[in-house]
């Protein structure tokens, strides 16, 4: 495998450097630096190797064209989460049942509406809200630690009575006939001008 020239140049001008200063054990001139066997490179060699291998893959183009390029990185905002590497994983992962309470509480009140719609009763709706507020008021109660749970209880009545109007809504949607296409013009195999 052949290397790049600058690469053999910086070596080579370490080499020279560790000779002139009459072949020490430590590079740097401290005495009590463990002796380094032949070959062994030093931090400052590793250093010089590694930041030449970067500028190297930068003048080939290997770092162009990076997924995400260009782009703020995710998940960085004004506030600050402790438990933020937590509830990416959950989320990367399509992690359930998983995790602190607090967070399992969270996920699940951000896709709340989602569920009620799948529901086809009112009286299992009903009972969906109230496990959801019976489980966070028992989170809340708990003394283990973790995250703070600051998911807020729904209201019973309240959440009944939007999936109601989100239900009708969906069923006059449905209902609605399309419109007709319209029909299609026949062309001739040959036209004339």
């Amino acid at each position: 495998m052949s290397e790049d020239p600058r690469l053999e140049a910086a070596r080579y001008r370490i080499a020279q450097e560790a000779r002139a200063s009459g072949d020490s054990p430590a590079a740097d001139g401290a005495d009590d630096a463990p002796p380094r066997a032949h070959g062994t490179p030093t931090a400052h060699e590793r250093a010089l190797y590694v930041e030449t291998a970067i500028q190297q893959a930068i003048r080939r183009g290997d770092f162009d064209d990076l997924p995400g390029a260009g782009k703020p990185l995710e998940g960085l905002g004004d506030h600050h989460d402790p438990d933020w590497w937590i509830r990416r994983k959950i989320q990367n992962e399509r992690l359930t049942g998983l995790g602190p309470a607090a967070l399992m509480l969270r996920t699940e009140d951000a896709e709340f509406t989602q569920t009620l719609d799948a529901l086809t009763r009112d009286a299992d709706v009903r009972a969906h809200v109230e496990d959801f507020n019976r489980r966070v008021v028992e989170a809340r109660r708990q003394l283990q630690g973790g995250p703070p749970v600051v998911t807020a209880t729904r209201d019973v009545d309240g959440e009944v009575a939007a999936w109601h109007e989100r239900r009708r809504q969906r069923l006059a949607a449905a209902s609605t006939p399309p419109s007709p296409p319209e029909p299609r013009r026949r062309r001739g195999l040959f036209r004339r001008r």
